[in-house]
């Protein structure tokens, strides 16, 4: 497996976290998707192995085994002989945008809000800890993640973990990354969009002032701004997807979509 950056260590460790020996291979898989979409886990990486994953989740090796067969089969990863051999990320063009879509075209407005909401309460409730727990090295760090040369639209992300590791509490930390994987998938697509990110990094700024005033309140409404601000376009992306290609031409006479707003 690749070497990775504190933040995507912590992403790394959800994805192939316990899932219990009562698992189908079907969430084996679906938790390895998760890792992809959420950008822990990048073309060209190497998984563990049938042996490795079955120990790392807490499933039987048969159950590992056809969950590989089962990513394989959707032309995600694949599996290579010889001394270098193993099994392998695969995604045309390293793209995991049409992955991501395919599964917010699946939810509804409803599951999507329901997640949006868990979120929210566990990175809100991470940030204020933060807030009372950081000290000034701590803050510089944050505000460093933000200006890091070669993270590009993955400095939120980054950031909202580190923000979450600063709580003190390992479990409210586990839960958060758990749910990174799950609902920052989603947001990747809509740090892809360069004026919604450039909007969220200003954001994190003002989030990185309030831990650095220690001000807990501030730093809990800070965050959940940004959760309505990203269900807000990631409903806005949903309604795109699910119209017919007709609408695309009527939205360059729409009003300003509403996460712009927020």
């Amino acid at each position: 497996m690749p070497q990775n950056s504190a933040p995507q260590k912590r992403l790394l460790t959800a994805v192939f976290a316990p899932l219990g020996d009562a698992a189908k291979a079907t969430r084996v898989e679906e938790r390895i998707v998760q890792g992809i979409s959420a950008g822990a886990l990048l073309d060209g990486d190497r998984l563990p192995s049938e042996l490795e994953l079955a120990a790392s989740m807490g499933v039987a090796t048969v159950t590992a085994r056809e969950a590989l067969a089962g990513l394989r089969n959707r032309g995600l990863v694949e599996t290579r002989r010889g001394r270098d051999g193993g099994t392998f990320v695969t995604l045309p063009s390293g793209d995991r945008s049409e992955l991501v879509r395919r599964r917010l075209a699946a939810m509804s407005r409803v599951e999507l809000r329901d997640l949006a909401i868990h979120y929210a309460a566990i990175a809100a409730t991470a940030a204020e800890l933060a807030a009372d727990a950081a000290d000034k090295e701590d803050v510089e760090s944050l505000a460093q993640l933000l200006d890091a040369p070669g993270r590009g639209n993955r400095a939120v992300g980054d950031f909202l973990l580190e923000l979450a590791a600063l709580s003190q509490s390992a479990r409210l930390t586990r839960e958060y990354v758990r749910l990174h994987t799950d609902y920052g998938s989603l947001l990747g697509l809509a740090h892809a969009d360069p004026a919604y990110d450039a909007q969220m990094v200003d954001l994190c700024r003002r989030i990185c002032t309030a831990v650095a005033d220690a001000d807990p309140s501030a730093s809990r409404a800070l965050v959940r701004e940004y959760v309505r601000t990203s269900v807000a376009w990631l409903i806005d992306e949903h309604t795109r997807l699910s119209t017919s290609a007709d609408v695309t031409t009527a939205e360059t006479t729409s009003p300003a979509p509403a996460w712009r707003k927020a």
